[in-house]
């Protein structure tokens, strides 16, 4: 049973190959379109890789560069072929590659709908990594001369204020780490010396923050240390004080940063996959109507399809010949080995 059969006269031919010219450098655009994107949302994973714990996400935006690479070059060819089509002498030379192209057309496809998937599965991974990079990020914020560690505290900085947020899960996590380096500390201090032995580790911890979680939206100066004391501040309360820090964590911030940028990067992909899959079919026509017509008389009518048999007859045919080719490869495998012992024999 042939699937999708169409009649295809001479005049339909050729505009079948003009518009299927056109698609292949829509598709073209629609692959270096992908690798941009890819390249973007690598770049803001690589700028936040000080807070992440694992590259498990980077996973999506390698295959969306590598997918946006291999659909510049089929459509390229997709485009040579059209080029070519309605020429009976340049044409058959392109027939032993098409057969290939298809199968790299649809893992294409594939690969652009498990990027899309893998942008929301790894959802999870995203928010842990997240979470244990952010929390050695603020353990670390106080060793800036330290070697490595150097640019942690204006990474944090910057994240808190660019974001709008501050801590992990909020402003509280900075209560539970010493981000004041010793070198500021005055350990003459009754207080400093007080807050240090009043600690099991011998930390010298605060209800503070850095300045970097200050709301520039509020209408009070912002206070940063004794923020759980209300005495310490006039006509304060610090349960109901809400405009005065950000009550955003930045792990939750930068999950939805993140999701909303694959958000907007999946109907984009989704409309390349469309696009690809409208250039496969396309050319599948093209393909077939040219090898329906007859060489005493190519501009008589022609018959054009997407599957010579139905589908399972077809999932069947690839089977066998998926078999046989590594039949075929076992057996020469087999044949180099006996050749090999034979040598060895003959050597002894």
């Amino acid at each position: 049973m042939v699937l999708l059969k169409l009649q295809f006269p001479l005049q339909r031919r050729v505009r079948l190959a003009q518009g299927l010219w056109l698609l292949s450098w829509l598709a073209v655009l629609a692959g270096a379109f992908t690798f941009s994107l890819g390249v973007y949302l690598k770049t803001e994973l690589l700028r936040r890789a000080e807070v992440m714990d694992n590259t498990e996400i980077h996973v999506v935006p390698n295959i969306l560069m590598l997918v946006g690479l291999v659909t510049m070059g089929i459509n390229l060819f997709a485009g040579r072929v059209c080029q070519d089509s309605l020429d009976s002498a340049r044409f058959p030379p392109w027939k032993p590659f098409l057969l290939p192209w298809y199968g790299l057309a649809w893992m294409v496809c594939v690969w652009l709908l498990s990027a899309v998937v893998l942008s929301y599965a790894l959802q999870g991974h995203l928010e842990e990594s997240l979470k244990v990079g952010l929390r050695n990020g603020i353990r670390f914020y106080r060793d800036t001369d330290v070697p490595g560690r150097c640019f942690q505290k204006e990474t944090i900085d910057r994240l808190q204020m660019e974001l709008r947020c501050c801590g992990n899960t909020n402003y509280r996590d900075w209560f539970e780490v010493q981000w004041i380096s010793n070198r500021y500390l005055d350990f003459t201090s009754k207080e400093v010396k007080d807050r240090v032995r009043s600690n099991v580790d011998g930390r010298y911890l605060m209800d503070g923050v850095p300045f970097s979680c200050c709301n520039p939206g509020s209408p009070r100066p912002c206070l940063q240390n004794h923020l759980t004391d209300n005495t310490a501040h006039y006509n304060y309360e610090h349960q109901s004080e809400e405009l005065n820090l950000y009550n955003r964590g930045c792990r939750q911030a930068l999950v939805d940063y993140y999701m909303g940028l694959m958000n907007t990067i999946g109907p984009g992909i989704l409309s390349v996959i469309s696009l690809q899959i409208s250039v496969l079919v396309s050319l599948r026509y093209l393909h077939t109507s040219l090898e329906g017509v007859d060489p005493e008389n190519p501009e008589a009518d022609s018959e054009g399809y997407i599957l010579a048999k139905g589908v399972k007859e077809t999932l069947m045919d690839v089977k066998t010949t998926v078999f046989k080719l590594l039949q075929f490869g076992q057996v020469e495998a087999g044949d180099e080995a006996e050749a090999g012992a034979d040598g060895e024999k003959a050597a002894s």
